[in-house]
């Protein structure tokens, strides 16, 4: 039996939308049928309408969460309106997909949780973590880590380079336009400082905890729900480190085992034109690292390195590559089916909300040690 087709409608048409959503779920026919798109700039959908002339556009995003023709609204907006149109969605009986992270504060994410237990229709929340559904992570690295006997460490790094080097050689060639409402520009920041307000607990939103957590939304949410997936819940953070546009923090962990274990993590943005993303999990005999590319060339690999020792005392290097199917594909695939085939969401809401906790913990540590 051929798979139900998903209606959708997007909200929001920025960078993330013409380079990743829009060209993955054009190659999913089968899945998906994209009914219409919005967004502040009516140049933006201008030229959206030109590539996908069968796309509806709107300035309304509204419409698209009310329309009778959407099943699924997927929320590609700036962070600060996810909470606004998340909460809407579900009011209106839809679906939602939203990119990560899910919000900015542990208060608004449990906003969006009780407005996911009163959804009509029992609309359910999908949150974009992409590189949780990696074929390589949820098949060759999570079997090598689960042979560990005793994790003794942990490093999750993400640093990269200028976003703009790896979108130009996309072959996607998005438009950027800024001829937005009045009003609209000032509508955002109320809601980014309100949300700032709560994430810092009313203390002063200053330029280093604004960029903080603007930090941790974008990259860091990436890192930090890989490592809770790979090695649970965080009990402590012992240290961070905040030189924007470079973090740092140490991690306390337990195991499966009831094993202690440190984790690093180390992320940045500077000038030099790589991608560095990658969680090492340290054994006594055995190493396991997973390496992401940038997501915005389609169809790089992403490899599983084993580094050990054998019976005869020699260091054995094993490379895996489960699959080259791009990690933004597998998560679409995996969207269809919980929401076709009710299956648990593994990127849920709850578990998002995990993240602005583990946030919370290092802005805590951050106050701590200023």
């Amino acid at each position: 039996m051929a798979p139900k087709i998903l209606n959708i409608g997007l909200l929001g048409a920025g960078e993330v939308a013409q380079v990743i959503h829009l060209p993955t779920l054009s190659l999913l026919p089968h899945l998906y049928r994209i009914v219409s798109i919005s967004d502040l700039s009516p140049t933006t959908l201008s030229s959206i309408q030109s590539r996908y002339p069968t796309i509806k556009t709107t300035t309304d995003p509204l419409s698209i969460i009310n329309s009778s023709d959407i099943d699924v609204v997927f929320i590609l907006t700036s962070d600060e309106y996810h909470e606004t149109y998340t909460i809407a969605a579900l009011a209106a009986g839809k679906h939602v997909m939203v990119e990560k992270p899910l919000t900015l504060s542990v208060a608004s994410a449990e906003r969006i949780l009780e407005a996911e237990r009163e959804a009509k229709n029992g609309a359910r929340v999908f949150v974009g973590y992409m590189r949780r559904y990696a074929p390589s992570f949820v098949g060759a690295f999570k079997r090598e880590v689960e042979e560990i006997d005793r994790v003794l460490y942990a490093r999750c790094r993400g640093i990269v380079g200028p976003n703009a080097y790896f979108v130009n050689q996309s072959g996607t060639s998005p438009v950027k336009n800024n001829d937005f409402p009045e009003g609209s520009l000032a509508e955002r920041d109320r809601l980014l400082e309100g949300l700032l307000q709560e994430a810092f607990e009313a203390r002063e939103v200053t330029k280093e905890r604004r960029d903080f957590c603007r930090f941790l939304g974008s990259l860091g949410s990436h890192d930090l729900s890989l490592m809770r997936e790979t090695l649970g819940f965080p009990e402590s953070v012992a240290g961070v480190s905040v030189n924007e546009p470079f973090y740092s923090a140490i991690l306390n962990c337990r195991g499966k085992r009831e094993e202690s274990f440190a984790v690093t993590y180390e992320s940045g943005i500077d000038a030099v034109p790589r991608f560095d993303s990658h969680l090492a999990v340290y054994g006594k005999k055995k190493t396991v690292s997973i390496q992401y590319d940038t997501p915005y060339v389609k169809g790089l690999p992403i490899k599983v390195r084993v580094d050990e020792e054998n019976e005869y005392g020699e260091v054995v290097t094993r490379e895996i590559l489960s699959s080259y199917e791009d990690a933004y594909t597998a998560e679409l695939k995996e969207l269809h089916a919980c929401l076709t085939d009710s299956r648990d969401i593994k990127t849920s809401a709850e578990d998002a909300a995990l993240d602005l906790k583990l946030f919370k913990m290092m802005f805590e540590q951050y106050e701590r040690q200023k």
